[in-house]
Formats: structure tokens, C-alpha cells, sequence
């Protein structure tokens, strides 16, 4: 048995033009003796050739710099005999045996010793994507905080749900083919009426919370919604104006407010459950983490289908400062703490912030999310009181999650470029650990 330590070490090599230089002269050189028809000019002697080495660590960065020369890693072994050296490969036990026992062998056989920091065999075993452990992260810290989850299980819906209830006018470029997936068949919904399943879905989903949170004071006897007056009120409050509102003063179109979508954010969900929350007006939290479809240029950091982080909270007195503190306090969980606010428009909040945090892989900010108050306009016609004040805050699952991991491109992430071994290798996620 030998033994052996390694040693590493750097040699400098000239390049193809450095060997050039050596041999013939500089560039320099060669037009000088041109122009001058004199005899050959000594350059200063290149030592790198025989030694192979440059102290002069400066000279070294210029020479790379020209490309005149380069550098090779070299690896050198020194051996030496090692405590079980041995002229003969020793044969090595790797099981006992009965007989072994029976005859005594064991106690003079030469054992392979267990090596406990080998690798195991590779386990055609299932891997979470990342998306999906960032995802379980968030869904930690919003029950950590009293939120309630939102049934999100319509991916297509009416414009009355996800454009006309959140006070975005009809001629909205939101609302163009160009930015919206519209469905042609069936041609248009049904106006808003009960939905039996996402209310047995959020009756379910409130069960904990109010084992959790709930007091005898809270459960009220419920006010029936009445789906016609707020139907007309979301029409008033467009066409004529209501609510202290002068509204956007333009024929409000029913056959416009019916087309069918595929949902372009889950603030879709959220109104609904704004508008079942007027049954009992009270505080409240809630959130959703789904599906959502844009009709975007895809690019390194957009998709025409993404997933969305929304939450909603519903109080009296509420202010933006209050807002961004609960914002920084929320991302400060997701281990982002650097977070830039900036003024921005969004039909159904004001005022609205656009959330930013620095992505040290692509070197720049990046938006990760927007938020607001939502306007009276969509809030009173739903039958909320006035001094009820509701934040919304929503950012999408796939930017956190490429700042977590690493990632530049959000193809990589999500989409048939996706690498399988990156889904299976990834570590397990702690959004406030590094």
C-alpha cells in the first residue's frame, strides 16, 4: 500500500503569439524595422519560456491581457509507502460467515474496513419541483399570520369577476386580445349568481382558521347576497358614476362584462370572497397561490402562464404606511429585505405600489411584486361599509423562486426547457435562510 499527497501548483505557458514575439519581435517591432530598414532591435527578454513562471504579478495581468500568454494548472503527486505498504495485494474480508465462526478464522482475518462516506445508489425517486417548495414556504407564512386560503380552482372566468368588479373599464388595453386569452366557446357566462362548490371549498378552508382564530362574537347570522343589486351597482358605478365616484361616464356593455377569460390574476378569486365577506363585515385575511394567464411575449423573466401569490387584508383604519410595513415584514420572511417601493396605476387600488428586489443573478431590480388599497369603487358596491379599508398585495411564485435558486431565465424554470436533473439535485428550501 502506497500513500500519496497532492500537490497543485501553476506553470505560465507563452501562447501561439507570445512563441511569435519571441522568435521574430513585436508587432511593434516588425513595422519600425519596415519603415526604418535597420538591423533587428532586441525586445525586452521574455524569461517565461525556460522558467515557466512570472513573479512580477503585474506584468503577468498584462501579458494575459494581450494574449501573449496563459495559464496551465499542474498537478504533481509525491508517494510515499504507506502503514499497510505490502508487496502483495493483502486479500480482505468483506463477510462473515459461519464457517468463519465455527473455525476461529475471524479472529485472525484481515476485514475490509466499512467506508460510511461512499455515495449510495442512485433512487429513481420523485423530486418536488422548486416552484412547489417555495410555494409550500409561502403557504407557511400566510397560516403562520391568520390567513385564510381562497378556493382558486377556476382557471377560466366572466370579465365581470376578473375586469368590470375590480372597477377596470371596458376599454382597458388589459382587455385587448393582445394582453387577454379569450374563450370562444362557450360565447359568454352567466351573470354572477351562488356557486355552490367554491362555497362549500371556502366554508371548508375556514374551518381551521376559525378553530384557530374564532370567537363566539364572529359567528354571526349571515345577510343573504343579493347578486342583482350588486350586479347593477357595478353597472352604475361604470356608466353614471355612484359610491362618491363620477365613475368612467361611458355605455357599459353587458356582452362585454360576460366574455369568457382565462384569468389574468387571482384578484378574481378575491372579490368574490370580498363580496361574500360583506355578508358579515368584519377583519379579515386572505390569500391564494394559483394559475394565471397573461398573453405576453415570453423573454427571460416573462411567460404567458405563470403562478400568482395573492393575499388580501380586510380591516378598519387601515393606511398605506401600515402597507409597506407589512410588506417589508412578509418579504423580510422570504429572506428578501431589500425591497424598493414605486408609485404605480392599477385601476381597482389607490394608491398602488410596485414592489422591488435586487436579483443579484441577472445584476439588476427586478419587480417581484404590486400592491394597493383597494379603491371604494370596488369595495361599496360589493356592500362593505366605508371605514372598512382592504390592502391586496400579489407577486408572482416564480421570481422569488428564481432569486432563491439562481436562476436567470425563467424558461428554465417552468417550461419544456427545464432541466430534470436541476428539479431533482435542488436542495430543500428555507425562503429566510441563505
Amino acid at each position: 500500500m502506497v500513500a500519496y499527497d497532492t500537490k497543485d501548483s501553476e506553470q505560465v505557458l507563452l501562447t501561439g503569439e507570445g512563441e511569435m514575439i519571441c522568435d521574430e519581435g513585436s508587432h511593434e517591432y516588425k513595422v519600425w524595422n519596415v519603415v526604418h530598414k535597420r538591423g533587428r532591435v532586441p525586445i525586452k527578454e521574455l524569461p517565461i519560456r525556460d522558467t515557466k513562471s512570472l513573479a512580477d504579478a503585474k506584468m503577468l495581468k498584462e501579458l494575459m491581457k494581450r494574449q501573449l500568454v496563459k495559464t496551465s494548472k499542474v498537478i504533481s503527486y509525491s508517494i510515499r509507502k504507506g502503514s499497510k505498504y505490502a508487496k502483495e495485494m493483502p486479500v480482505e474480508v468483506t463477510d462473515l460467515t459461519a464457517d468463519m465462526l465455527a473455525s476461529g478464522d475471524w479472529k485472525t482475518a484481515n476485514f475490509k474496513p466499512y467506508n460510511f462516506k461512499t455515495l449510495g445508489a442512485a433512487q429513481n425517486a420523485g423530486a418536488l419541483h422548486p416552484l412547489n417548495k417555495v410555494r409550500s414556504e409561502f403557504r407557511n407564512i400566510f397560516f403562520n399570520q391568520g390567513f385564510v386560503e381562497m378556493p382558486t380552482s377556476r382557471y377560466v372566468d366572466s370579465g365581470f369577476w376578473n375586469f368590470d368588479a375590480l372597477f377596470v373599464p371596458q376599454q382597458h388595453p388589459a382587455r385587448d386580445m393582445q394582453d387577454t386569452f379569450f374563450i370562444s366557446d362557450p360565447p359568454r357566462a352567466d351573470r354572477p349568481r351562488p356557486d355552490d362548490a367554491a362555497e362549500a371549498a371556502m366554508e371548508e378552508m375556514e374551518k381551521g382558521a376559525n378553530m384557530l382564530f374564532g370567537t363566539a362574537e364572529q359567528q354571526k347570522e349571515r345577510k343573504p347576497r343579493d347578486y342583482e343589486r350588486y350586479w347593477n351597482n357595478i353597472k352604475e358605478v361604470h356608466q353614471n358614476g355612484a359610491f362618491g365616484s363620477i365613475g368612467y361616464r361611458y355605455p357599459w356593455s353587458e356582452d362585454e362584462c360576460l366574455r369568457l377569460v382565462l384569468r389574468t390574476h387571482t384578484t378574481a378569486v378575491s372579490t368574490w370572497v370580498l363580496h361574500r365577506l360583506a355578508e358579515d363585515p368584519r377583519p379579515a385575511r386572505y390569500f391564494s397561490i394559483d394559475r394565471v394567464f397573461r398573453n405576453e411575449t415570453v423573454d427571460a423573466t416573462h411567460l404567458a402562464e405563470f403562478h400568482q401569490v395573492e393575499g388580501v387584508i380586510a380591516d378598519f383604519g387601515l393606511t398605506l404606511g401600515g402597507l409597506m410595513r407589512f410588506l417589508e415584514d412578509f418579504f423580510a420572511k422570504l429572506g428578501i429585505t431589500n425591497l424598493r417601493f414605486k408609485p404605480a396605476y392599477n385601476p381597482y387600488t389607490e394608491p398602488s405600489m410596485e414592489i422591488f428586489g435586487y436579483h443579484t443573478g441577472l445584476g439588476k431590480w427586478v419587480e417581484i411584486g404590486n400592491s394597493g388599497m383597494f379603491r371604494p369603487e370596488m369595495l361599496e358596491p360589493m356592500g362593505l361599509p366605508k371605514d372598512l379599508k382592504v390592502y391586496g398585495f400579489g407577486l408572482s411564485l416564480e421570481r422569488p423562486t428564481m432569486i432563491k435558486y439562481g436562476v436567470s431565465n425563467i424558461r428554465e424554470l417552468l417550461g419544456h426547457k427545464v432541466d430534470l436533473n436541476f428539479i431533482e439535485s435542488n436542495a430543500a428550501v428555507r425562503l429566510d435562510k441563505n
